[in-house]
């Protein structure tokens, strides 16, 4: 194939073009590089105020993190710089603004433990813009200072600290006259207020100088409360399973404020005498229980001998922690409180003992039925 010289001087025009314009380009990319847009992000720790020594550690992690995320932004843009279709906005700066919201939400909840939290303009400071014409951004302050509780910056719910403890209303002398079944239930109660309160005070002192005008009230006495109420509740059901459950108000009870120290909780408790007809005893003898004794067992198989010799003994058992219930709790409760407390979860008792002694006869010979007949049991008064 022949080509004019015409021809070919248009080629060798042609590829001296290319070449030109291959350099430009390479030239404007060289170019663009040198000018690389940074991004430039609003300072937030000046924003933050005073920080809860509580939180300092995490939230000096948190202006980190704002560098560093300003630092993979700038290293985003440099790369992408002069590509064809690469948009700073969408690819660099909204997934920025993102992160620091997340970032900046996090600082004001840590804050909001332990103090009140300040109301910053997240949006905004979670928006940078670029530095056309690039640059080294000012860095994030990665270092704040915390609270001086000694000064007093922030108030810790009025007067609290310094001679202030916490006190809360007496709790034994509303209980009344225990049954001796409850005492060691109710006495081990009653030392937990104590401990409630000593944390509460050692809480208070540890935290002076925190939080706001309502921090004492909703980070300690508020707790507090809540735990009284469960602990006198759990007083109350104790004393309800064999006696009348007094009506107290529990609320009040648990209601504790600042003020002196007080008296710590009275933790030994009067209990019921066993032996005094005032408090609904029978004179006399202690009653026992008496149940029917197993009989007309088959022959015991060999393989069975072992568990139903250790049922029988269990029966025996079973009747000697009833009698022995009877005797701790005599003039407790009501007219049918043996019936219901003893008599009553004895035969339950006795009938799950019963078929364990049909069950363990069944598997090795024929099952004998109907042994349930011995369970029932009643009082030799």
């Amino acid at each position: 194939m022949r080509f004019s010289r015409s021809s070919r001087r248009w080629q060798i025009a042609g590829v001296g073009a290319v070449a030109v314009a291959l350099v430009g380009v390479g030239l404007g990319v060289a170019s663009a590089d040198e000018t690389a847009p940074t991004v430039n992000c609003p300072a937030v720790a000046d924003q933050l105020g005073t920080i809860p020594a509580q939180s300092q550690a995490e939230i000096e992690r948190n202006l980190a993190l704002l560098n560093t995320q300003i630092d993979e932004a700038n290293k985003r843009l440099a790369a992408s710089n002069g590509k064809a279709g690469f948009s700073a906005q969408n690819s660099v700066i909204g997934p920025l603004k993102d992160k620091r919201g997340s970032t900046i939400d996090r600082m004001l909840i840590s804050i909001g433990r332990h103090a009140t939290a300040p109301k910053l303009d997240t949006q905004a400071l979670a928006t940078c813009t670029l530095n056309e014409d690039g640059g080294a951004p000012t860095p994030e302050k990665t270092v704040v200072a915390p609270a001086d509780p000694a000064a007093g910056g922030n108030d810790a719910g009025g007067d609290a600290g310094g001679e202030q403890a916490i006190s809360c209303p007496a709790v034994a002398g509303e209980l009344g006259t225990v049954p001796a079944s409850a005492q060691a239930e109710i006495e081990r109660n009653l030392a937990l207020l104590n401990t409630q309160i000593d944390e509460a005070n050692k809480r208070l002192v540890s935290s002076a100088g925190e939080g706001g005008k309502n921090f004492v009230q909703n980070a300690i006495l508020g707790p507090l409360k809540d735990k009284r109420v469960a602990t006198i509740n759990r007083m109350l059901t104790a004393i309800g399973r064999t006696a009348t459950k007094p009506v107290l108000d529990v609320d009040t009870l648990a209601t504790c404020s600042l003020g002196a120290a007080a008296d710590p909780e009275p933790t030994a408790v009067e209990t019921a005498d066993p032996a005094d007809p005032a408090d609904g005893a029978a004179s006399g003898d202690v009653a026992t229980v008496n149940c029917p004794a197993v009989s007309g067992l088959p022959s015991i198989p060999a393989e069975a001998a072992d568990e139903v010799s250790r049922n029988l003994a269990l029966l025996d058992t079973q009747i000697a922690e009833a009698n022995a219930r009877i005797a701790s709790t005599l003039g407790q409760g009501g007219p049918n409180f043996v019936q219901n407390a003893i008599l009553g979860p004895l035969e339950d008792k006795r009938v799950a003992t019963l078929n364990r002694i049909e069950t363990a006869i069944g598997r090795h010979a024929a099952k004998p039925e109907g042994l349930e007949k011995f369970a029932p049991c009643s009082l030799n008064e």
